[in-house]
């Protein structure tokens, strides 16, 4: 731990030139009297650290005591704190690594970039959870993310509709989807998939397990979430539908992949820019919710028992807003 936060400190004042105690005890929320023997120690290990005196003053080392990293420019700068995931790496338990990490990089760089992680950071910013969707990382997270960084086999307890199974996993890898963490892990003879949030429960023992270094996490990723959407598209459903109802099909959350299969299967469109077009969906209910939110922008063409129960609740709409004063003809009305 001392020797973490002695590296730390060496590190501030070669990012920063110079501070004083009080400034490094806030940095590396210690007392200041830690900060002195702090200083002390390092001067012990031949560190060239020492004290100006005075209201200006502050701790500095000698100059010429630094590493640098040669033949950065800007923009290669830039990008490399732009790398970091400072969100998603907290939620594994890795945030005083990449802020460490990020402190040592900066210590290195020549002083005419030191600007960039400020820069980078006022210009871009990563927020992964999607939104109304709670941000708390899942409880096992950060253990799954220890197995996986260390190849550790683990015993998993997951939670499958109303019951929990368990697995002995080989975890070989975690992927952040639109704020869903899921875990890739070989059980048996296979690769399986498991939503992280269900992990009831991550025990990872000393035992270590053989890792396929041939094995791809991006592209097994792809392929199995291109699986997984051809899987859903169960039901083909032909519509006519308006240039407004395209529109608000792309902004739908079944978008983009039913609003790209709706663009690519339409056919010429009509005087009035209506064009009829298939949506590939995963049952009739979901067809039925999402068509319906198009209201009077789409017409169900196929298949027939979509098509009967949107006019009836077409029906039962005109009934419930058709009546004087509105809620004429409504529900109360009706018993």
């Amino acid at each position: 731990m001392r020797a973490s936060r002695l590296i730390s400190l060496l590190l501030l004042l070669q990012s920063r030139e110079a501070m004083t105690a009080a400034e490094l005890a806030r940095e590396l929320e210690v007392s200041e009297r830690t900060v002195y023997r702090d200083v002390l120690a390092l001067s012990a290990a031949g560190v060239p650290v020492y004290a100006d005196r005075g209201r200006a003053g502050g701790y500095r080392l000698l100059g010429g005591y630094r590493t640098r990293l040669t033949g950065l420019t800007r923009d290669e700068a830039e990008a490399l704190f732009l790398t970091g995931l400072p969100g998603p790496a907290g939620d594994m338990g890795l945030a005083d690594a990449v802020a460490s990490a990020e402190l040592k990089v900066l210590a290195a760089l020549p002083p005419g970039l030191r600007d960039a992680p400020a820069r980078a950071g006022q210009r871009f910013h990563l927020d992964v959870p999607g939104w109304f969707r709670d941000a708390t990382p899942p409880p096992c997270l950060a253990e799954l993310a220890r197995a996986v960084w260390r190849d550790r086999v683990v015993e998993l307890r997951y939670r499958r509709g109303e019951r929990e199974v368990v697995r002995r996993a080989e975890p070989y890898g975690l992927v952040l989807k639109s704020g869903v963490w899921y875990l890739v892990a070989r059980v048996g003879d296979g690769m399986r998939t498991y939503r992280v949030d269900r992990v009831v429960d991550a025990v990872a023992g000393a035992e270590t397990f053989a890792r396929d270094e041939g094995f791809d996490l991006a592209g097994h990723w792809r392929e199995e979430a291109e699986a997984f959407l051809r899987s859903m598209q169960r039901v083909e459903v032909r519509v006519r539908i308006s240039p407004a109802g395209l529109r608000a099909l792309r902004r739908s959350p079944e978008a983009p992949f039913g609003y790209a299969e709706a663009t690519r299967a339409a056919g010429e469109p009509d005087g009035r820019g209506w064009v009829v077009t298939r949506l590939p969906v995963e049952s009739v209910d979901v067809a039925y919710e999402l068509l319906l939110r198009l209201g009077p922008e789409v017409e169900v063409l196929d298949p027939p028992e979509l098509r009967r129960r949107l006019a009836d609740t077409a029906a039962r709409l005109a009934a419930l807003y058709g009546g004087p004063g509105g809620g004429g003809n409504g529900p109360e009305d009706q018993r």
